[in-house]
């Protein structure tokens, strides 16, 4: 690595960490002042700090190409508008120079950007969801290799299974008497909410435990009423944002072979794997952008330009995800399309500013 190369890549990446923070900085405080509509109970601000903590991983990892975008676009901006591209230019770089040096200082954003995805992210996605749910529920909640335990009063309960409907299967609910003994231990094959802290039990097995005797007996529905909320049990549902690439590809085998759709998986998992190309095309992006552009450009300017790929790109990537879903698209293809037009286009711009 050369000197102008080093130079490069130092200042693109103080310039995408700058830019990164920031927009880290903006998206907490719309989240903090969405939260703060939850205030109350168990949920105080210090829980509300503690879960923009727990989620900033996760919002980080999003951000990492759009702040690529915009680092990009000031640093390089700064460096067309004091002439030094120009002198850089003069001493014998070429525009395919600059663009290697800008890829390189996207390899160290990349390499950021999958450490913080894949080992950070998914962990403290889900601490996040739990904290929250069981805070503004009052209710304890724990994630075990054996589902979802709650605590409902003197009842404990065990959730095995719950479906994306939100219905509950294989669920376990353990009663006990003022003196903490076990009174009544029952096992329902299906719970459905009715609504207004009701459940509908089905396929019921009951044991009623008492000093003298065991008794066990059957019945094929009852109402349960419980404080247990559906958006409570929900912290457990598998949601692509919780799971690392590895742990999607394993969830997305594990439906295939249940004969469940995983399309929405699939799609997540691709979007996850082509991340890291989606922050060289950003920067890839922003090269002939500044090159092309006359110098004493302001940096708001700048700024706005940047703002606007970022969002267009995003809103294009999402309608192109939705309808992958409805019209059951390949994700692959889908997921990969957005960022492929979208470098198409950059190489394009590349080539015209090459004799620039």
């Amino acid at each position: 690595m050369n000197v102008l190369t080093g130079y490069i890549v130092k200042e693109i990446l103080r310039g995408s960490f700058v830019a990164l923070l920031l927009l880290l900085t903006l998206f907490n405080l719309f989240t903090f002042s969405d939260e703060l509509k939850a205030l109350g109970g168990d949920y105080g601000l210090e829980e509300i700090f503690k879960y923009l903590a727990l989620t900033s991983p996760r919002v980080l990892y999003e951000l990492v190409p759009f702040a690529a975008l915009l680092g990009s676009l000031f640093v390089l901006g700064a460096l067309g508008n004091n002439r030094e591209l120009i002198a850089m230019r003069a001493s014998g770089v070429s525009v395919l120079g600059i663009i290697k040096a800008v890829m390189l200082a996207g390899a160290f954003l990349a390499v950021f950007s999958i450490v913080v995805g894949e080992f950070v992210a998914p962990s403290t996605e889900r601490a996040a969801q739990v904290l929250k749910m069981t805070a503004r529920n009052k209710r304890v909640v724990i994630q075990s290799r054996y589902g979802l335990w709650l605590r409902d009063g003197r009842k404990f309960v065990n959730v095995r299974q719950i479906q994306s409907d939100g219905t509950l299967a294989d669920i376990y609910i353990y009663e006990l008497d003022q003196a903490r003994h076990l009174k009544i231990a029952s096992h329902a094959q299906q719970a459905e909410f009715q609504g207004k802290d009701l459940w509908q039990l089905r396929q019921i097995t009951k044991s009623e435990i008492s000093k003298r005797q065991v008794r066990e007996f059957t019945v094929p529905s009852e109402s349960w009423r419980s404080l247990i909320d559906p958006e409570l049990v929900n912290v457990a549902v598998v949601k692509p944002d919780n799971l690392s690439l590895y742990d999607l590809s394993l969830y997305i085998d594990f439906m295939k072979k249940n004969k469940q759709k995983a399309q929405s998986f699939e799609l997540a998992f691709w979007g996850r794997l082509i991340n890291p190309f989606v922050t060289f095309v950003m920067l890839l992006v922003a090269t002939p952008f500044v090159i092309g552009i006359r110098r004493g450009v302001s940096v708001g300017a700048r700024m706005m330009l940047g703002i606007l790929i970022g969002m267009s790109f995003n809103i294009i990537d999402k309608i192109i995800g939705h309808l992958s879903l409805i019209y059951e698209l390949n994700p692959a293809l889908m997921a990969v399309l957005p960022s492929a037009l979208v470098f198409l286009l950059a190489l394009l711009a590349v080539r015209k500013v090459q004799d620039f």
